[in-house]
């Protein structure tokens, strides 16, 4: 069997008035599209992007176990960056120049886990982009992790 390429679309939403947040993302492997999505509160627009990206692989090395690489689109440069900053984030054990411990340092640590240990190549997608004729996957999650917000936020 050919071992296959995964596409992988993430994005992450909140509002942060009442701290709820919803992330989704959507693996394509051999023309199959899974939607994975979910809610957290007392959450941050950055926990939600670092949680869509770690329960899509998380998802894969689960339910799909043989590929050659994971490809995942983001807009959070926050999130595309973590491979360029693990050496140092190591280095410093997870401390600010403060001397604090980094926000999200839990889900970056399983980040990197997952990096280290799996074959991904993160790539930086423009944001917001306008709605067209071709499909734009980013787009889609997007509008999903904001829906998402809104339902919970209406259920208030």
């Amino acid at each position: 069997m050919n071992k296959q390429i995964i596409d992988i679309y993430t994005d992450g939403s909140c509002n942060p008035q009442y701290k709820i947040g919803g992330w989704a993302a959507l693996i394509f492997n051999e023309n199959k599209k899974v939607v994975l999505q979910g809610n957290e509160t007392e959450t941050t627009h950055n926990r939600m992007e670092l949680t869509a990206v770690i329960k899509s692989i998380e998802y894969v090395l689960k339910e799909i176990q043989e590929f050659k690489l994971i490809r995942i689109y983001t807009d959070s440069q926050y999130v595309e960056r973590i491979p360029f900053r693990t050496e140092k984030l190591l280095s410093k054990n997870f401390i600010t120049k403060g001397g604090n411990s980094l926000q999200n340092a839990d889900l970056i640590k399983k980040l990197i886990h997952l990096i280290d240990c799996t074959n991904i190549e993160f790539i930086k997608v423009k944001a917001h982009q306008k709605a067209s004729d071709t499909p734009n996957y980013n787009r889609e999650v997007d509008k999903l992790s904001r829906k998402l917000v809104r339902q919970q936020i209406n259920k208030k």
